[in-house]
């Protein structure tokens, strides 16, 4: 089809692996033999959920710049797919062999046509080295007193961590667990978090059986296409809010790349205000824009945004134009090395935890659980959504409800359904999350997410905010249970979806 419509070149990763954290470098640093840039990508996935032929999958196009295509694109897109009347094909060039690195060229019918199969882990190394001190972290992940485990979840991240993780810094081949990618993930949801990530969890001492021997200082996982990361310490789960705003936090100290200082910062709506706190105490820019990554782009393309993240384990910077899961896992490699430069020779080493604790101490802790119900009939969520937005003309009624439940839980100060206003092009996105915000800073938030193809999935993210240092070690589903038995009651939950408990609890 590229050939038949006057393309004059397309580049391949080999095998056709690449992840899509790698493809936004490669649009935006590659050059080709022919001294050409990349115009742009289609990339092939199935993202977070499960993939092969009776699963999930996806076609996605980046911009010149890197990024996700804007809405403006993707509308047009969808407004000619409703007139196209033919497309064009080539159907006589022959096969390219896509598992040998090397340009093929054919007489195309436009022209001269040329198949570009390039290792889908250069560039985005050679961009890695420009950001990290990889001699610091390989003192790291080479010391005898640190332990490290990586889990790609038989996603594309596998290459990406054997190169960088055992050939670039030295880590042991024996730390990486299901790091061979496989078109079905191998069976499983590549998503990488507490529920999901099964083997690494359990390695970590997070699961519910003992692991086989003492764990890892640090573990980290992916999704199926790189760009999501989960980040574990010894029997310690750190929550992606609280992973962006530490990152955010030390990121001038312990990343080379920041040095000069952050423009700003950024998170998703949904995300927890852990973020909010750092910005506020180091006087950066601060921005809460809807779910989705495009709306960092235009930050970051304005240079108005240094690092971001959101809730639903995506953390990046403006290196690219997409969430970075690699990127993240590095980054906090390199605040463990900064803190343990002087530790590594038989010191007492500073922890994940030590690290998590050390800012909530300094920060506060924002408790925070998400409840993801998936694949609920549609038709219910959309009514479900409907009567939080009803419920919210009056307040009173609300507080009613909500003393009715738990006396102990704060009152309602605003309801309102999102709405952001893109400070770089004036665009007005509606309609991006149902709110409820409390007296004491505590949070609801009920969104519908639009990954999968089966069904709808409900999101519940439920935040309370604590700045007394000495509340700040509670067990947090315990912490939060008062808000959420609120948070069941305001939206009906089982009677609008008939689920009794969410299938996933971050």
């Amino acid at each position: 089809m590229a050939a038949a419509n006057g393309v004059r070149s397309v580049w391949v990763g080999q095998n056709g692996l690449l992840s899509t954290p790698a493809v936004s470098a490669v649009i935006r640093n590659r050059i080709g033999a022919d001294g050409a840039k990349a115009s742009g990508a289609f990339i092939l996935t199935a993202s977070h959920n499960p993939g092969g032929p009776n699963e999930d999958f996806g076609i996605k196009y980046n911009m010149e710049n890197g990024g996700p295509a804007p809405e403006g694109i993707t509308d047009k897109i969808y407004e000619n797919t409703k007139t196209i009347k033919e497309y064009f094909t080539a159907e006589d060039l022959p096969d390219v062999d896509i598992s040998t690195v090397g340009i093929t060229t054919f007489g195309g019918p436009e022209g001269p046509f040329d198949v570009d199969v390039f290792d889908p882990t250069e560039d985005y190394v050679k961009l890695m080295k420009t950001i990290f001190d990889f001699g610091a972290i390989q003192k790291l992940l080479t010391s005898p007193q640190f332990t490290f485990c990586y889990d790609a979840l038989h996603g594309v991240a596998g290459i990406y961590a054997k190169r960088i993780f055992v050939e670039e810094l030295s880590a042991s081949e024996s730390s990486l667990i299901n790091c061979i990618p496989k078109d079905d993930f191998g069976g499983s949801h590549p998503d990488p978090n507490l529920t999901y990530a099964k083997e690494l969890v359990t390695r970590l001492g997070l699961g519910k059986q003992a692991p086989d021997s003492e764990p890892p200082e640090f573990g980290a996982a992916a999704d199926g296409d790189a760009d999501r990361n989960m980040i574990l310490g010894k029997r310690f789960f750190v929550t992606p809010s609280d992973s962006v705003a530490i990152i955010a936090a030390n990121a001038v100290e312990a990343i080379p790349y920041f040095s000069s200082g952050l423009k700003g910062v950024a998170r998703s709506m949904p995300t927890s205000a852990a973020l909010d706190v750092v910005a506020k105490s180091l006087n950066l820019r601060f921005f809460e824009v809807p779910t989705g990554w495009k709306f960092f782009g235009n930050l970051m393309d304005a240079g108005m945004c240094s690092v971001c993240g959101e809730e639903s384990f995506g953390t990046g910077s403006d290196h690219i134009r997409e969430k970075d899961g690699v990127w993240a896992v590095l980054a906090w490699l390199s605040i463990l090395a900064y803190k343990n430069k002087d530790n590594l020779d038989g010191g007492k080493l500073v922890t994940v935890e030590d690290i998590v604790r050390n800012h909530w101490a300094s920060y506060g802790r924002h408790y925070y659980t998400r409840y993801d119900y998936e694949n609920v009939d549609a038709g219910a969520a959309k009514e479900l959504m409907a009567h939080l937005i009803k419920l919210q003309s009056s307040l009173p009624e609300v507080n009613k409800l909500v003393k009715e439940v738990r006396p102990d839980v704060s009152v309602v100060v605003n309801a309102d359904e999102f709405e952001y206003k893109d400070p770089v092009d004036g665009s007005v996105s509606k309609h991006q999350g149902v709110r409820y915000l409390f007296e004491d800073g505590s949070r609801l938030v009920f969104r519908l997410s639009g990954t999968g193809s089966v069904g709808a999935t409900i999101r519940l993210y439920i935040e309370q905010y604590e700045a007394d240092s000495t509340k700040i070690g509670r067990d947090s589903q315990e912490a939060l249970g008062p808000l959420v038995e609120v948070a069941l009651r305001l939206s009906k939950m089982e009677e609008f979806t008939g689920r009794s408990s969410p299938t996933v609890i971050t």
